[in-house]
């Protein structure tokens, strides 16, 4: 179907301190997200506003929530109580923590094939999903 952002692959892309993993981050969200079969989550754009505020040189509070606004044009997916005691059951299982168990339950829900994250373990296979980190 098309791979799930995980946050940090949309914090690279504001973060203009990390210029080689920005111009990754944009060339992904170019071609996955703006030209269609992207996904993220609800978690994804909390998280990404609250480490847009702790960058080296943080956002502005405007800039930081008009870029949640872009973000969310994407039709991030939505959480619900079966979402949590999932990603609850499969932390547990897979030794995960439950913020990483949560984006990879949102992550299988939506159909996804890759998860883009540089947080877990490269090549790793959870559900059927592959893992991937862009910035290798």
């Amino acid at each position: 179907m098309g791979p799930f952002f995980d946050t940090n692959v949309l914090v690279y892309f504001v973060d203009e301190d990390e210029p080689d993993k920005n111009a990754i981050a944009r060339e992904l969200i170019e071609e996955h997200l703006i030209q269609g079969g992207g996904m993220l989550s609800v978690q994804v754009l909390r998280e990404f506003y609250s480490a847009t505020r702790r960058l080296r040189r943080p956002l502005s509070e405007e800039r930081a929530r008009e870029m949640v606004g872009y973000f969310a044009a994407f039709v991030p997916m939505p959480e619900d109580k079966r979402l949590v005691l999932d990603a609850i059951r499969r932390g547990q299982e897979a030794s995960l923590s439950f913020w990483d168990a949560l984006i990879v339950e949102a992550a299988l829900s939506a159909g996804a094939d890759r998860l883009l994250t540089e947080d877990l373990q490269h090549g790793q296979v959870i559900g059927g999903m592959s893992v991937e980190n862009p910035f290798l």
